[in-house]
């Protein structure tokens, strides 16, 4: 029963559970009631190999594993079939949302046909338990943040383990993440830009803990106007879609006018904004989906889903900026 339990938080939360939290660093404040009693019921039992679901909130079949910070740390690792290992391959790093697991995440933000196509290594990270929820820790430990996960460095030794084994370009390192792994990848531009060369946030929010980002970076930011739990507009806690554009905007100096396409041709009316002119070549970009709620988004912009959207952008970037 407690397996069952687990297993039905972990794959609805992002649709379910997230209504009822109030969000602090994209972590657990304050929860509905009937919610919390399924939760204390859960972690009242044990799972068949004697591990609390407390410390086991998440299930991934076939993922690899290492000791990070004292805690067993999960990924999804995809090779493309066109690997070789005969030259440098980029590498594409996607973050599942608040409550996920990286091997369900790997199946609604699917992109290992795009890595097929245009030969890139794909690694869906497993977020660590927090009250028995898989979660992103997107500011540093320390302060009113909640959490003491180490991901920024769980990140770095992901990538260093990758590199180790593969044939890593080092300047091609991208970031992408679904709602609380959105807010991860605006972390990873804050913290570790030494490690990354472009992001992409959907459903996402940007905290305010910034960091010293230490080179032009280009953001995509997909989101609905419907979004009931990261708010399109914002709230008290949680910053705007249009002051994160506004940030990155006068982070990387593009222009502050951006040119404007919109397709009305899909279930959703989908408003593409481009700030381009910044540092280095690079541009910051906005999807608006118009009634879009809170998903990954499947709904298509000129004939392509948020997976492809992202890394189409992404991809035209290295560390150093436009390729």
């Amino acid at each position: 029963m407690c397996q069952k339990i687990t297993n039905t938080l972990t794959t609805s939360k992002d649709d379910v559970l997230y209504l009822t939290l109030e969000m602090k660093n994209g972590l657990i404040k304050k929860m509905y009631i009937p919610a919390l009693i399924l939760l204390l019921t859960c972690l009242g039992c044990s799972s068949d190999d004697g591990i609390a679901p407390s410390t086991a909130c998440y299930y991934n079949s076939g993922a690899d594993a290492f000791i990070h910070n004292g805690i067993e740390r999960e990924y999804m690792l995809y090779v493309p079939d066109s690997y070789d290992g005969s030259v440098e391959i980029p590498l594409m790093m996607v973050f599942h949302g608040f409550g996920g697991s990286a091997s369900e995440f790997m199946m609604d933000a699917d992109l290992r046909s795009l890595a097929e196509r245009d030969s890139f290594l794909l690694v869906y990270p497993q977020g660590s338990c927090i009250e028995g929820y898989s979660h992103w820790n997107t500011c540093p430990t320390g302060g009113d943040n909640k959490s003491t996960a180490e991901d920024f460095g769980f990140v770095e030794t992901l990538i260093d383990r990758i590199d180790n084994e593969f044939n890593l370009n080092r300047e091609r390192i991208y970031a992408a993440g679904y709602s609380n792994g959105g807010m991860m990848t605006y972390g990873l531009a804050h913290y570790k830009s030494d490690l990354i060369a472009a992001i992409g946030s959907v459903s996402g929010a940007m905290l305010d803990c910034y960091g010293s980002t230490n080179h032009p970076m280009p953001v995509v930011l997909l989101h609905g106007t419907q979004d009931d739990d990261l708010p399109y507009d914002g709230n008290t806690e949680l910053a705007s879609v249009q002051s994160t554009l506004d940030y990155w905007i006068n982070f990387n100096n593009t222009s502050t006018s951006p040119s404007v396409t919109t397709d009305n041709s899909g279930p959703l009316s989908v408003q593409h904004s481009v700030y381009s002119g910044g540092d280095n070549g690079v541009s910051v970009e906005h999807y608006r989906y118009q009634g879009g709620e809170h998903v990954w988004f499947d709904a298509t912009y000129q004939g392509r889903n948020a997976s492809e959207l992202v890394w189409n952008f992404v991809s035209r970037y290295d560390i150093n900026g436009l390729r």
